[in-house]
């Protein structure tokens, strides 16, 4: 009877979402498609339109404390807390164009304090530069040298800004000289790179420089002059941003001090202060300079007029303490901005009602056109929503959920505005006041049920067709908060109004865990027959659970049980309907994070003590204990005991049995009886098993953080992980292909081999060594150089025995000469093949130059040429030491012959002598 073969379950990543913001400055180009911002050390570029990562630029080991790009991101300024300022080029890719390849041009010590903030020109030429240390330095960025240094600052730089601005008439006379003096250095320094001083014909523009600290003063820098020509100090503290308006010929300055002083260009007075009524780290003018924006501590958009500083926009609910607005990227040739909270979040703001809009008249909010999350921070649950599974919730760490377009089609590369491609937010499901902790989802995916610590439940009702997303119900009754949440998951019968209009037809009941160690049954009751004040729904039933707290809730496949997994180290099994318990699941050293039924599909598997029922159903379980455990519902008890993870379990779940189902090399009987589960820990590993065999078939890594959720999409087995790490990933199942490949391979190989004979059957020296080289066949190889090196009598001129084999020698790529020398190494360990091994080591050596020899790498550590040569030196010095030693011992030996042969003559000169007398 032949055993079935191991079908070997591969995965590999086949989409990421990952973090491209943690906070820190963000830039944007002039032509609105690429967005630069911080990720810790790092600096990131992506385009705005589609989400793919332009490009990455690695850090210095500090966290980034100015980022800067160019207009025409041509250039990336990146500066960290070592102090260091580095300058990148940045160039499109040869082979994809549509990346950008970053290349560092020079490395900077700009000041003697880390770089607080910095500003470039509208050309993209001057980079300023204001430090902890109270200088500015201007720089050529492709010259990468100092052009202006200005002191003055008593304290710590925190906003520069680039302008020009129309000189007054007593100035015109003055300027003039100077500018006709400067005109006259330039053309006799060409040198000198001076971009951004250039002016037209007839113009009548200074080139300035604003600088504003944290003592609330702001200097104003004649760049032609080199010096400062006016202070001005109206505000009371930190000046965060600057921005300037030809059209009014006034600049902006906004404060902590909570407000906003606009500033005559030509006498430097004060034209208006507007008292906002809020600490604010950015403010700018719109196009005309007739409204300004500004964002603050308050976390909203607002827009006001210029000339009257009254408000234009109407009122707005502030955000709470922790939130705010750090960024407002605007460019007046664009349609949108963005504003940059501090949730790391970007919103981008449609600019089109401010096109009609007339002084004196008020302005609701700027839509929202979508928003872009930095980062997803600790993603402690997901699920898969929607019909067609085409949107993923993500728990994240916060009060409110998280939903992310997995659409595959084309992204619209022509519109920021948009952002439909893979990973993009789509909604934010807004109303829990407190970090969520658990999420469900019904069979259909159009109704979402969220668990939070504000000690409330929410089923919510998405409608991605309409975009739609509401809040359907609320339940509230639990003491403390809540970490486990269940949906029935049984589907209506097929034909049904349920069925075929889920989104009229809410689940009929909802399960909930909490702290309060309590479990509670909810009836939904659909809004069409809610009456009168009754709209809180109720709890049918309340149930004391557990001894501590309730980390997960399951429903069975029927939902006629459910089960409850605990801190206390059980899993209890109730009665959907009397809420009573049916078993309890003992076996767990630490508490239990995670449970889940088995399908009703599920066949009998194989436990420790032999095969197993499962018509009762089986339960899966995965422990802070380390173990994942199978148990049996016919007699609860434990069918398996799974371990692997180095960390506590804290997500399982079943595979779908159909995911090899359509493999032709999968036998019918491994087809019926292959049973899997993937288990998440954290150690930051995904693994699946064979639950028949009880062995990890793979295990994935591609977080760096424990792995706190886990789901599998039923359409087509793809397992979703997400972690700590705020990276959530997508694991295709490789088997189908990974097997075709593997069997491709073995046929190739064995037509290779039998090739390889062949050659060697024929006496083609040349193709056989060439193809065992190729094959990896160090044996078959060793028996074709003995058979050359021993040739008797080896062809003249020949170094190896044949002249065919000295040329398939002299002709090696790098690769398999570094191969052939580590079968040397090999071979000249052993005292019968080391003849053979100084032979080919002596024509190799005698057929390359040194400089060859040098320059070949090997792949892997420890595989370098100079291990190859020591392991060389050392057995040849040995090899060495003992033929010395045998020549010496052969002396011994050719001494006592001769004296054995002079010993005979004498013993017979004796006999002769007796036999005389």
């Amino acid at each position: 009877m032949t055993s079935r073969p191991k079908i070997t379950t591969t995965f590999a990543v086949d989409n990421t979402i990952q973090p491209i913001y943690t906070g820190g400055d963000v830039g944007l180009s002039s032509n609105g498609q690429v967005l630069v911002t911080c990720l810790g050390e790092e600096a990131l570029l992506t385009n705005l339109n589609t989400g793919q990562l332009l490009a990455r630029v690695d850090g210095d080991g500090q966290v980034l404390t100015a980022l800067l790009v160019t207009p025409s991101v041509s250039h990336l300024i990146t500066c960290s807390r070592s102090l260091s300022m580095r300058i990148y080029s940045l160039e499109p890719l040869n082979d994809l164009p549509d990346l950008l390849h970053p290349i560092l041009q020079r490395t900077l010590k700009p000041h003697t304090t880390p770089v607080i903030t910095g500003a470039v020109d509208r050309t993209g030429t001057l980079l300023a530069t204001g430090g902890a240390d109270g200088v500015i330095k201007v720089w050529d960025i492709r010259g990468g040298y100092v052009s202006h240094t200005f002191r003055g600052h008593a304290g710590v730089i925190s906003a520069l800004h680039f302008f020009e601005a129309r000189e007054s008439a007593v100035q015109s006379g003055a300027s003039a000289k100077l500018r006709r003096k400067s005109q006259k250095s330039q053309e006799a320094n060409d040198d000198v790179h001076t971009v951004g001083f250039e002016e037209e014909e007839g113009s009548s523009l200074l080139f300035y420089l604003a600088s504003g600290s944290e003592d609330g003063k702001i200097r104003i820098w004649d760049l032609m002059k080199r010096k400062a020509i006016t202070t001005l100090d109206s505000h009371v503290s930190v000046v965060r941003s600057l921005f300037f308006s030809q059209e009014q010929n006034t600049l902006l300055s906004a404060s902590r001090d909570k407000t906003v002083i606009t500033w005559d260009a030509i006498t430097w007075k004060a034209r208006k202060v507007v008292p906002v009524l809020e600490g604010l780290e950015t403010a700018g003018f719109f196009s005309t300079g007739q409204f300004f924006y500004t964002g603050g501590e308050s976390n909203i958009l607002r827009v006001w007029e210029t000339e009257t500083g009254r408000e234009v926009t109407k009122e707005q609910v502030v955000g709470t303490e922790d939130d705010g607005i750090l960024h407002i990227l605007y460019n007046s040739s664009l349609d949108f901005l963005v504003t940059v909270h501090t949730n790391q979040t970007l919103v981008l703001h449609s600019l089109a009602p401010l096109h009609a809009l007339q002084l004196g008249h008020k302005l609701d909010p700027l839509p929202i056109l979508r928003h872009i999350s930095g980062t997803h921070d600790e993603i402690i649950d997901l699920s898969y929503v929607t019909q067609d599974r085409d949107l993923l919730a993500l728990a994240t760490n916060s009060e409110d959920i998280r939903l992310v377009s997995l659409a595959a089609g084309t992204p619209d590369t022509s519109s920021s505005a948009t952002g439909q491609y893979f990973g993009a937010d789509v909604a934010l499901l807004q109303g829990h006041e407190d970090i969520i902790i658990c999420l469900d989802v019904d069979w259909s995916g159009c109704w979402l049920a969220t668990g939070a610590k504000d000690n409330t439940a929410r089923l919510w009702r998405i409608d991605h067709m309409n975009q739609s997303y509401e809040s359907f119900a609320v339940f509230t009754g639990h003491a403390e908060s809540l970490g486990a949440i269940s949906l029935p998951s049984q589907p209506p019968p097929t034909g049904s109004t349920a069925h075929s209009n889920p989104l009229g037809h809410p689940p009929s009941f909802l399960l909930t865990g909490s702290q309060d160690r309590t479990v509670k049954r909810w009836e939904v009751v659909p809004k069409s027959i809610v009456k009168g004040d009754q709209k809180t729904p109720r709890a049918i039933y309340t149930r004391k659970a557990h001894d501590k707290d309730i980390n997960a809730i399951a429903t069975n496949h029927n939902s006629t049980l459910f089960a409850s997994a605990s801190q206390d180290r059980t899993v209890k099994i109730w009665s959907v309907e009397e809420g009573e318990v049916q078993g309890v699941l003992r076996g767990h050293r630490r508490g239990v994070w995670s449970v889940r039924f088995a399908s009703k599909e599920t066949p009998p598997i194989t436990g420790d003590s032999g095969p197993a029922s499962s018509s009762r159903g089986l339960v899966l379980t995965g422990s802070g204990d380390k173990t994942v455990k199978i148990w049996s519902l016919s007699d609860y008890s434990c069918l398996r005991t799974l371990e692997g993870h180095t960390n506590s379990v804290l997500k399982v779940i079943w595979m779908p049995l159909s995911q090899h189902n359509n493999d032709a090399e999968v036998s019918e009987s491994h087809k019926s009886r292959e049973v899997q589960i993937a288990s998440a820990g954290g150690d930051g590993l995904v693994k699946i098993w064979d639950v028949n065999t009880g062995e990890c078939d793979c295990t994935l890594d591609n977080h760096t953080d424990r792995v706190w959720a886990l789901t599998v999409n039923p359409s087509n087995g793809t397992i979703t992980s997400g972690g700590g790490d705020s990276v959530v990933t997508f694991w295709k199942d490789t088997t189908s292909s990974t097997i075709a490949a593997s069997a491709a391979a073995s046929t190739a190989r064995v037509e290779q081999e039998q090739q390889l004979q062949n050659y060697i059957h024929h006496g083609s020296y040349r193709e056989a060594i060439t193809l065992a080289l190729q094959l990896n066949h160090p044996a078959r190889l060793l028996a074709l150089l003995t058979t050359v090196v021993n040739t008797n009598p080896p062809e003249p001129s020949s170094l190896s025995g044949l002249k065919a084999v000295d040329d398939v020698l002299q002709h090696l790529a790098d690769e398999q000469l570094f191969t052939l020398l580590l079968r040397l190494r090999d071979w000249n360990t052993n005292a019968r093949t080391a003849p053979v091994a100084q032979r080919i080591l002596w024509v190799l050596v005698k057929s390359y130059p040194a400089t060859r020899l040098t320059g070949l790498k090997g792949k892997g550590k420890g595989s370098g040429l100079k291990d190859v040569l020591d392991g060389l030196r050392a057995y040849t010095e040995r090899h060495y030491k003992r033929m010395e030693e045998l020549v010496d011992e052969s002396y011994l030996v050719d001494y006592t012959l001769r004296e054995m042969e002079v010993v005979g003559f004498v013993d017979e000169d004796i006999a002769m002598t007796g036999v005389v007398v």
